[in-house]
């Protein structure tokens, strides 16, 4: 039987365009982090980083052992975690594992990425290049994916195209709240439906910002975390899941395979189903992923997510909150930090430590997305005994 995981603490450092390089967004939120549990760096030992494509965004290689020596938490050992867009999500799987299986008693998992510096084409090609070599040659890129895939979920269930916009709209006034979201402004529904199209039907404002940024969770036994605190989290439920590398092999585009078989695993681990998740953090890089995950995590019936946005039911004050923290969408997509990220919030909210963004929850569920559902980990979270 494995080990009870507890989440001691919690950072996440201001997402937007920063002046800082990879290795300082690291070390900010992981000094944050062991502050807010009371941890010394010398006792931590397992260091993780999710991180992408720091290689590729500065020429920046080696971040988990810099991150040892910048925090002094050495001896401990350090390991990369990259696995795309959802290496925030796969940290999270890696960090439990550690602690969970016994190897380590304290895990430090810090999740960041420094991309504003490049431009939007420069950014863009170096997430392309987790697509299949054959997409990639024909210049598919994963907004092409997205525009496709809303196209035929908007013909296919006949959803209104308001309601894609109506998910920005949420999610920006989510994030009005959150201080350290990059963007803290909201948005209404005519200014999202009239910005500049990117990939038809989808448009500037159905897109997550290019950001910088960096996030930042500490695991330890739930025994452990006694000797600490009385105020802890527990993993209650995690799953992860590969789709198919090439999205038209996919028998329904508008299934995501991931996160259906992410999502089942998570709930039989945890005794929870989707009627007993009280607050949600899910993938939006664009805005149709929001509808994608919640039929993937049967929080609707297939081709009906979109009606939930329509009577409220995702908004703060709905039945399901979804994205409280802003969503990738107005809180920002730091690549290897975002899963990181959807963790601290879901932290937050079942600790009850959320501020003016708090709802009523007990139970919180994360999502994080790899490419285009490529791969994906699903974590359920609930406040320790």
């Amino acid at each position: 039987m494995s080990t009870t995981v507890a989440v001691i603490g919690a950072s996440m450092t201001q997402f937007g365009q920063r002046d800082a390089w990879v290795r300082d967004l690291l070390a900010e939120a992981g000094e944050a982090c062991l502050d807010d549990a009371g941890v010394d760096p010398g006792a931590v030992e397992h260091c993780y980083v999710s991180n992408m494509a720091s290689g590729e965004f500065e020429g920046q290689t080696g971040v988990p052992n810099a991150l040892a020596h910048d925090l002094n938490c050495l001896p401990a050992y350090t390991q990369r975690v990259d696995q795309t867009s959802s290496s925030g999500g796969a940290g999270i799987y890696a960090a439990w594992q550690s602690v969970a299986a016994g190897a380590s008693d304290m895990t430090l998992l810090v999740g960041g990425e420094k991309m504003t510096h490049r431009t939007t084409p420069e950014a863009t090609d170096v997430i392309a290049s987790l697509t299949h070599p054959v997409e990639y040659k024909h210049g598919v890129t994963l907004p092409s994916f997205a525009g496709l895939t809303a196209r035929l979920y908007l013909d296919t269930y006949d959803a209104p195209r308001e309601s894609l916009g109506k998910v920005a709209v949420k999610n920006h006034k989510n994030g009005v709240d959150n201080p350290h979201a990059q963007f803290r402004k909201e948005v209404d529904l005519e200014t999202v439906l009239e910005s500049p199209v990117v990939a038809d039907p989808l448009r500037l404002y159905d897109f997550c910002p290019i950001t910088d940024g960096s996030a930042a969770l500490l695991f330890c036994p739930e025994s452990v975390a006694r000797e600490y605190t009385d105020d802890y989290a527990v993993i209650s439920g995690i799953g992860g899941a590969t789709d198919t590398h090439v999205v038209h092999e996919r028998s329904d585009p508008t299934t995501m395979g991931g996160v259906v078989e992410s999502g089942a695993t998570a709930y039989e681990m945890s005794g929870y189903g989707p009627d007993d998740i009280d607050v949600a953090e899910l993938h939006d890089m664009f805005t149709i992923l929001e509808f994608l995950q919640m039929e993937g995590l049967d929080f609707a019936e297939q081709g009906e997510a979109w009606q939930a946005i329509e009577n409220g039911t995702t908004e703060r004050d709905g039945e399901l909150p979804i994205n409280t923290s802003g969503g990738l969408k107005s809180k920002g997509h730091p690549l290897g930090a975002s899963g990181v990220a959807q963790g601290y919030e879901i932290y937050k909210q079942v600790m009850g430590d959320a501020g003016p963004r708090q709802v009523d929850a007990d139970v919180g569920l994360a999502c994080n997305v790899g490419g285009f559902g490529n791969c994906v980990i699903t974590t359920i979270m609930e406040a320790g005994a």
